[in-house]
């Protein structure tokens, strides 16, 4: 098990009020130095290259981004993105994370990575930044599996309670990648319909406000895992947001920490049945800290089984 994460991914600061705060990544960090993960494998995430992001977002915005570096404060890209001085630098490890995290799942030892970065990226289209997300970390992972590794099937799973929009566009007309989402609806970004499909390689599963466990797995169990079964992916991928959870303040939904466990025991069921055991988790939402710590432990808990 491998965890990679970068000290610039903390100095990323979107201004005092913020929900995406320094913080979340903190307490996620505090959380993993406790004894029981002694074990993972800790690795600075190197920065991804340009060539790499430019497979998934336009070269346009990926110039604009890289050039925006304040001098001090905040620069706001749309009402609730924002970047300091110090985000570019955090994008550029956060998605090199994801890539590296590839590159070593797919190497001989295989086995399980998790990306402990911000900000995060599955509202990241192309050629925009909303939702929090600079640059979609997920799909320039998938991107760079079906490039460098000559892949033919990647599932990218997504149980942020927001919908992965961003994703969404980016692979809409790649049939070499299943996305598979479950969120919380109606709800930012306001995307996600069931009659979203793509080339037949979406899947858009809505929950309504107020759902808990019981239909979470449900639909998880009944809909979305046979989906993934089904279409033997050869790399798992997985948008980890934590703000399903009953005490997030973005969202109405009703998950508890033993449901990350659950979610996540199943997704690494699907990586051994049918990837050999490969799986790459990055870190999207969740914004109660104490709530982020514990999914988020209990998420990593699952990886090292």
């Amino acid at each position: 098990m491998r965890l990679y994460t970068h000290p610039s991914c903390l100095e990323h600061d979107p201004g005092p009020g913020h929900a995406e705060s320094p913080a979340r990544l903190r307490a996620v960090l505090q959380a993993l130095d406790q004894d029981r993960f002694a074990a993972i494998d800790r690795i600075e995430a190197p920065r991804v290259t340009r060539e790499q992001l430019l497979r998934v977002h336009d070269a346009a915005y990926v110039d604009r981004i890289l050039a925006t570096v304040p001098a001090a404060g905040t620069v706001r890209l749309d009402e609730d993105t924002l970047m300091s001085p110090a985000s570019t630098e955090a994008a550029l490890r956060a998605a090199g994370a994801a890539v590296a995290a590839v590159d070593a799942v797919m190497g001989p030892r295989g086995g399980h990575a998790f990306c402990a970065v911000r900000p995060p990226g599955h509202h990241a289209t192309p050629d925009r930044a909303m939702g929090f997300c600079l640059f979609n970390n997920i799909a320039v992972a998938a991107a760079h599996a079906l490039t460098e590794h000559g892949l033919k099937r990647v599932a990218i799973a997504d149980f942020d309670v927001h919908h992965g929009n961003g994703t969404q566009d980016i692979f809409e007309s790649e049939p070499r990648v299943l996305f598979i989402s479950s969120h919380q609806s109606p709800l930012y970004p306001e995307t996600g319909r069931e009659d979203e499909r793509g080339v037949g390689n979406i899947v858009n599963a809505p929950l309504s406000p107020g759902d808990g466990s019981y239909e979470f797995r449900e639909l998880w169990e009944g809909a979305l895992l046979p989906r993934l079964h089904a279409f033997k992916p050869q790399l798992v991928l997985v948008s980890a947001g934590f703000d399903a959870h009953r005490n997030d303040p973005l969202a109405d939904l009703r998950l508890g920490t033993e449901d990350y466990a659950w979610i996540t025991s199943r997704l690494v069921d699907l990586a051994h049945a049918h990837a050999g055991g490969r799986l790459v988790s990055s870190l999207e939402g969740g914004y109660d800290l104490q709530a982020l710590a514990a999914s988020a432990s209990a998420h990593v808990a699952e990886l090292m089984l």
